[in-house]
């Protein structure tokens, strides 16, 4: 994995939020909630392969449309233990802006090379890391991604993360409702110097 500034930075800024001015461990604040919206896949809705890569199905022929990210960070708890064994899960829509859900009635084609959900174990470290592409806008939203995170079969969050700056976020009714602090926290900032463009959140749960 690529070490750059933005890589240290985020570190550095995820320790510092879990730690108090005199080093010992203080309450931080949890990254918020958002809705789980409607397209959330259950099991049987789901690709065979529901790995931490998006882009590429098992045995399937093509890559999908868009363009190809990473998205990775680390889950911590509120005192700034590191969280590791949580499963994370993303869903989002391909690049035509359909989601992999049968109550997506947009007459749009679907990206049959899109996984469109996936999930990923963190390790020791509480790390977490998915290949997908960045996020699209479709009538109505925002680009976004949809986040769960779970220890075995308890919930613990389910938000969204958005694109930085990006001008329809503050059009979008839900991004709408958060704090500029909020918003900071659900933010992907998008790294374009490497071949393929990466952005960290730090989760705290």
């Amino acid at each position: 994995m690529r070490t750059t500034r933005r890589h240290l930075l985020s570190v550095l800024s995820a320790a510092t939020a879990a730690l108090g001015l005199n080093g010992r461990a203080s309450a931080a604040t949890k990254t918020p909630s958002a809705a789980e919206g409607p397209f959330y896949p259950r099991p049987s809705m789901r690709h065979a392969d529901t790995d931490n890569d998006l882009v590429r199905l098992a045995g399937g022929a093509t890559q999908a449309g868009g363009e190809v990210v990473y998205l990775q960070g680390r889950v911590f708890n509120a005192a700034g233990a590191p969280q590791p064994g949580l499963r994370i899960e993303i869903w989002q829509c391909d690049v035509n802006g359909r989601y992999s859900h049968p109550g997506d009635r947009q007459r749009n084609l679907r990206d049959t090379g899109f996984q469109g959900f996936g999930h990923h174990i963190t390790d020791a470290s509480g790390r977490y890391r998915f290949r997908t592409i960045k996020p699209v806008p479709y009538p109505g939203r925002t680009p976004h991604i949809h986040v769960k995170v779970l220890r075995g079969e308890s919930l613990l969050l389910t938000t969204q993360f958005y694109l930085k700056d990006h001008p329809a976020n503050d059009r979008d009714p839900l991004y709408r409702r958060l704090t500029p602090q909020q918003a900071s926290a659900l933010s992907m900032d998008f790294d374009e110097g490497g071949t393929v463009s990466e952005a960290r959140v730090n989760l705290i749960v």
